[in-house]
């Protein structure tokens, strides 16, 4: 299961703390009954903005009057076992690198039976919105992340 973006799959692995619980519903399969391929960069975003939220991040790009927000640059989904209809989910994230103003993310979603049935990268670059330029992390944001 050696990715692009994974050295060392079962350390790789270790790393994660943080995630998600997810069900898989019924409008998120096709007609044979399995998840959309669409759908874990669904849950990406779901455990991505949680795990912002936990680290403190969120409460201050949704304020009113913010000066940057963050932005999916790139986002990476590999496949690596059918999921079905009310499966339930672990979707973890973790940070892998912090740039200048960006920072890589890395996700791993498992079963119940701890099988791995996707795994994910994506970088989020901080943006000021007036501008569309990308902008530094501040000394606050670091100390969070």
């Amino acid at each position: 299961m050696q990715k692009n973006y994974i050295n060392n799959f079962e350390e790789w692995k270790q790393e994660f703390s943080f995630y998600v619980p997810i069900q898989v519903r019924f409008s998120e399969t096709d007609m044979f009954g399995h998840l959309n391929n669409t759908v874990p960069l669904i849950y990406f975003e779901q455990a991505r903005t949680e795990f912002f939220n936990h680290l403190g991040l969120m409460q201050k790009w949704v304020e009113s009057g913010t000066n940057n927000i963050p932005v999916v640059a790139d986002i990476q989904c590999d496949y690596v076992k059918q999921v079905f209809f009310e499966e339930k989910l672990k979707v973890y994230v973790k940070i892998a690198t912090i740039g200048n103003s960006s920072i890589d993310l890395h996700y791993l979603g498992v079963n119940n039976r701890d099988e791995v049935c996707f795994t994910g990268r994506g970088t989020v670059v901080l943006v000021n919105p007036k501008t569309g330029k990308s902008v530094p992390w501040d000394a606050e944001q670091l100390k969070q992340v």
